[in-house]
Order: structure tokens, then C-alpha cells, then sequence
């Protein structure tokens, strides 16, 4: 394993207004009845640190925008105490090595060094799987036969139906462990260089707790993200994946589109050249990671589809108002959406760093009888 000094980099936090485009950006989750704090857990063991969460070993598996901007958060706020590391692993020795030289983790090892990677479960509170959605199935295969009872494993991966899926094929009896979650937070940056300590301030991260998940260990991954300045909600996997691919999802596949459609056409020299504001702020999403929007499609593809089925239609009927010069119904989807989209930027906290909606939450996983377990 690879090791490095302790401390964190910090990158410029204005870059964090540029929205989310990288994990998976959209509107707000549903938001449930608060979590308790994790020093609330009977039983607890390690000295407090910074907001009340503490660990003495976190995993990040995929130590990139998403899982090095959650290392570099927690060192933020004073999670990160004397006797606590932060491990990083990864798929390749140069990302990795960034990750230790950055000082975004303390050591690190790659997947296919068998020692390293026990070494780096040993005794790991958290692990959080911050990798491509498809990689979920074969990432905790190689880590299930290190992996320890205690463990408690969660993900951010931006489809849940499609993870949780992987989770109890890999996991089998032990699939309790793994507490699902979204962070609703990105940039059109990846890799760890683009890591921000301050991404998941005000954002809203989506737990969808599995009936066989353990209440402590939910409110463990609860506590992790609310000391990254985020607000947790809670949603199942099946609301969670409708809502994030009308909001999240379809936006990204129309802004690669767009660009696609352009690049098709014989003048898209010149269409570039002149491209301005609109153009830019439609198809900043485009600028995202490929392969992690191409796994999110795949995965979550019927709700994708049906969000597709029904802009496709909205599109129709616009296109047939245009054909027949009919700008009174231009109009008037114009001015609704308008009315909406601004009645929707002035709620106080709206967007992706904003408050979300109040719904019925699902349940958050069973109460252990003796809660100090």
C-alpha cells in the first residue's frame, strides 16, 4: 500500500455554484424523519470528533471527484483525528498515487493487489463504493472475502434498483451491510484533482435503506454525510430511480445529444464558432464522464425511457405547432414552463444545494433490540 502525508488540498469552492453534472445532478430527494447522529449509537467507542462523527477507518473505493471530495469534506470538518486513516482504492497505481500525493488519503492500494486490499478492509468502519454503477457487483466480489462483520458498506451511485440488485447477489446473507446512497453533488471535472472539499455543502444525499439493514448502520452513513455539510433524505429505490431520471438523467442524455446532433452536421465548425450563453449552460452536463453516464442509462432503463417516451411527445406536439404556425400553443407551453421553472428557482434553498420536498418516507432499516450491538 502506498502512504502519504495526512492533510487536505483545497480546490476553489466557487467552482462548487457550477451545479451537478458529474454523480448524477437533479432536484431535491424526499426527505424523511431525521436520522440520529451516529455518537447517539450506544456502544460507541471512538473519541468524538468535529460534529460528532468519527471513525477509525474509512475505505474509498474510486478515490475520484466524488470519493476524494468526501475525504477532503470530512478533514474539513474534523473527522479526521489522530488515530483515524482514510483509505483510498483504486483501479490504477497512477490515480491512486495522485490521491496519497494530493493528501486526499492516507494510503492506498489498487484492486488487483490482493494483500493491499485486505490490509485496507482491516478494520474498515465504512466502506463507500464511489466507482460506475456497473462495477458494483464485481468491486464487492473482490472485497467479500475481506471483508469484515462490522463493515458497514455504502455506495453513491446515482441508479439504486440496479446496485441494490448487485449488492444481495454479491453479498448474499450479509447484504444488510450495504447501505445504499446517492450524494446529489458533481462537476463537469472527474478524476481527483477536481475534488472539492466544500462539494457537498447544502447538497442533498438520498438514502435508500434496505429492510435488512441494521438502524445503527444507517444512521453511521447518515452522520458521515451531514458531516460533509449535506442534508440526508431518505426515498426507495424505485421513487429514487423515477424521480433521478426525470430530473437527472434525461437532462444529461438531451445535452449529449444536442452536442452529437451538431458534430453530425456539415457546418458544425462553424455552429461551434457562434455557440454562446444557451448553448453553453444546455450542454455543460455533456462535459460529464461517459463511461459513468453510459453504465447510469444502461442501469436505469426503463424509467429513462419513460421520461425519453415523454419529452419525445412534448417535442411532437411542438413540432407540430411550429409546422402549423400555431404560436398561441408555443405560447402557451412557453409561458408554463417559464411560470415553473422560475416558481421552482425562487423556493429559498431550490436546486441541487436545496432543501428538498417533504414526502412520506419509506422504512429505514430494523431497530436491533439491544441497540448497543
Amino acid at each position: 500500500m502506498n502512504s502519504g502525508p495526512q492533510g487536505a488540498v483545497s480546490q476553489d469552492p466557487a467552482a462548487n455554484q457550477n451545479g451537478s453534472a458529474g454523480q448524477g445532478a437533479g432536484a431535491g430527494a424526499a426527505e424523511g424523519a431525521p436520522l440520529p447522529d451516529s455518537n447517539a449509537v450506544a456502544g460507541q467507542t471512538t473519541p468524538l470528533q468535529g460534529n460528532g462523527f468519527a471513525f477509525r477507518k474509512i475505505v474509498i473505493c474510486g478515490v475520484g471527484l466524488i470519493g476524494g471530495s468526501l475525504a477532503l469534506a470530512l478533514r474539513r470538518a474534523g473527522c479526521v483525528g489522530p488515530s483515524s486513516t482514510i483509505v483510498g482504492v483504486g483501479r490504477s497505481h497512477a490515480s491512486v498515487d495522485r490521491a496519497v500525493e494530493l493528501g486526499v488519503v492516507d494510503s492506498a492500494c489498487t484492486f488487483d493487489d490482493v494483500a493491499g486490499l485486505a490490509s485496507a478492509l482491516d478494520g474498515a468502519d465504512i466502506v463507500l463504493l464511489a466507482a460506475p454503477v456497473a462495477q458494483t457487483g464485481a468491486l464487492l466480489d473482490v472485497m467479500l472475502p475481506h471483508l469484515q462483520l462490522q463493515t458497514i458498506v455504502t455506495d453513491a451511485g446515482s441508479t439504486k434498483g440496479d446496485v441494490i440488485a448487485a449488492a444481495r447477489a454479491s453479498l448474499g446473507s450479509r447484504v444488510g451491510q450495504f447501505v445504499p446512497a446517492h450524494p446529489i453533488a458533481g462537476r463537469e471535472r472527474s478524476g481527483v484533482d477536481a475534488a472539492l472539499e466544500s462539494l457537498y455543502d447544502g447538497r442533498n444525499v438520498v438514502l435508500c435503506p434496505l429492510d435488512e439493514n441494521r438502524g445503527d448502520d444507517v444512521a453511521r452513513v447518515d452522520a458521515m454525510w451531514q458531516a460533509t455539510g449535506a442534508r440526508t433524505h431518505r426515498m426507495t429505490a424505485a421513487q429514487h430511480d423515477g424521480v433521478f431520471a426525470s430530473v437527472s438523467h434525461l437532462p444529461h442524455l438531451l445535452s449529449f445529444a444536442l452536442v452529437d446532433q451538431i458534430l453530425d452536421s456539415p457546418d458544425a465548425a462553424l455552429k461551434f464558432g457562434f455557440a454562446a450563453g444557451g448553448f453553453r449552460d444546455f450542454t455543460r452536463i455533456a462535459a460529464s464522464s461517459p463511461e459513468m453516464w453510459r453504465d447510469i442509462f444502461l442501469a436505469n432503463r426503463d424509467a429513462v425511457l419513460a421520461e425519453l417516451d415523454g419529452y419525445t411527445a412534448v417535442l411532437a406536439r411542438l413540432r407540430a405547432a411550429i409546422e402549423r404556425g400555431d404560436g398561441e400553443s408555443l405560447s402557451a407551453v412557453f409561458t408554463r414552463a417559464r411560470d415553473a421553472r422560475e416558481a421552482w428557482s425562487d423556493r429559498p434553498g431550490t436546486g441541487a444545494a436545496g432543501q428538498a420536498p417533504v414526502v412520506q418516507a419509506p422504512a429505514t432499516g430494523r431497530t436491533d433490540a439491544n441497540p448497543g450491538n
